[in-house]
């Protein structure tokens, strides 16, 4: 599939989840201290050593922040790619914590799921925006 076709059929759904993504950012924003992890820490260990929910949700306002901050390149596909890769990162730091203080057996599994096809996508991305230089 084309990627304008793809865009043609998929705008309403991509509409929609980014309407809802925003609304989450902004009242979580609105809730949640600044989160304030030192600048020269790279972002996959910003987690280490997290516990609660409230890291949880510490580690995700990270990766949001990240990509807020991050330069726009104006090329789309290169763009996508880089903040993927840093919305990936974050799945990979919460499943982590999910399989070092989770209960669930079932949410567990999930991590190491998620963990698992999240690392190979970044490869993935990795190699993309590597060719692209």
């Amino acid at each position: 599939m084309q990627r304008n076709e793809f865009l043609s059929k998929n705008a309403p759904w991509l509409v929609s989840v980014t309407a809802i993504w925003l609304l989450s950012v902004s009242a979580q924003a609105q809730t949640s201290p600044p989160a304030n992890p030192p600048s020269n820490m790279p972002m996959g260990q910003m987690h280490k050593g997290a516990t609660g929910a409230n890291d949880m949700r510490a580690s995700m306002m990270m990766g949001m922040d990240a990509m807020q901050k991050m330069p726009m390149s104006g090329d789309t596909d290169k763009d996508f790619a880089m903040m993927m890769k840093i919305h990936h990162q974050q799945a990979l730091n919460m499943a982590e914590m999910e399989l070092k203080n989770g209960k669930s057996p079932e949410m567990k599994a999930m991590a190491k799921q998620i963990i698992e096809a999240q690392k190979k996508e970044i490869v993935q991305f990795d190699q993309w925006l590597a060719k692209q230089k």
